[in-house]
């Protein structure tokens, strides 16, 4: 494993109450791309940032290509790529200076400093912006020159924390193209996210963490069957007296394998039964049927499964 995380728990000094991460234990793999899946302030942020040695952990540790980041986090720091939540483009310097500048750091020579440079440049297609300075980029160029900065030493990891929050979808869908390269480079990419699609779009395996602990980890399509449904109905009801006694009317038809309550009716959990539709209708008609919406199986659903609550707040 390229990425070994065992026991880490964090708590902040002054705030003994407050544990941002409880236990975690992870595994990543060569060469995969792994997710880190949860709402804001679930210890994504935090749990990345021990294993990229911006903090120390309370207790547990993180291995990167078998370095204990604690123990020698000068050596661990050759081996990882980071690119944090917000824009650390020196506003300074040129697109080209700011990769440049970050392989001088690491030891290379000038002449393979610029090579790399330009290299890296063509690779994300910012050869034409290479003289702009940060401030004249879109948010989405500029994510992918913190990419292009972040890997120009060539680590073995790459760690993007929330990487597409704030971008436009086209910026976005870039962005995923961008990441899924690096693939092919060998890279190993850990990312954090809220966003469930850009998960289930670019991640091998994803961990759902929640008030720092991991709840479940898996593929996204395992974790999407776990739920146990083909489509999922949202019943909104005029009558919220019947989220109480509709779900047993609704349970007790051929292929609905659970009714939950929502704040406003209930979400039915259906397998893929002819008929079945117009039957959720009709028995839900008596109770002032207001709305229906249908849905797969996402990994929103499967956070809301273990929580009961929203997974974007």
């Amino acid at each position: 494993m390229i990425v070994q995380i065992e026991h880490l728990r964090k708590v902040y000094d002054g705030k003994p109450d407050v544990v941002a991460v409880d236990g975690i234990d992870l595994s990543v793999r060569e060469g995969e791309i792994f997710g880190l899946l949860g709402p804001n302030g679930a210890g994504k942020t935090t749990t990345i940032s021990i294993c990229t040695t911006r903090a120390l952990p309370s207790s547990g540790r993180v291995l990167i290509a078998g370095m204990d980041v604690v123990a020698h986090p000068a050596i661990s720091r050759r081996e990882i790529g980071v690119v944090p939540q917000y824009n650390t483009l020196d506003r300074a310097c040129t697109i080209f200076e700011n990769i440049h500048f970050h392989c001088l750091y690491f030891g290379f020579s000038r002449a393979d400093a610029t090579a790399r440079t330009r290299e890296l440049l063509e690779q994300f297609h910012l050869t034409e912006r290479a003289g702009a300075r940060p401030q004249q980029l879109s948010g989405g160029l500029a994510q992918r020159v913190q990419i292009a900065r972040a890997i120009a030493h060539r680590p073995k990891v790459l760690f993007l924390d929330e990487p597409s929050a704030g971008l436009d979808p086209q910026s976005r869908i870039a962005l995923w193209d961008a990441v899924r390269a690096l693939r092919s480079q060998g890279i190993t990419v850990v990312l954090t996210t809220h966003y469930m699609e850009e998960a289930d779009e670019l991640c091998e395996r994803v961990a759902i963490i929640d008030h720092g602990k991991i709840l479940v980890e898996d593929t996204p399509a395992a974790l999407k069957a776990s739920v146990g449904a083909g489509k999922i109905y949202e019943l909104d009801l005029h009558d919220q007296k019947g989220r109480v006694s509709l779900p047993a009317s609704l349970g007790v038809l051929d292929g609905i394998t659970a009714v939950e309550q929502t704040d406003t009716g209930v979400r039915v959990f259906a397998q893929p039964v002819d008929g079945l539709l117009s039957e959720v209708v009709r028995t839900a008609d008596p109770f002032g049927l207001r709305d229906l919406t249908i849905t797969e199986p996402s990994l929103e659903t499967v956070f809301i499964r273990l929580t009961g609550r929203e997974l974007r707040e």
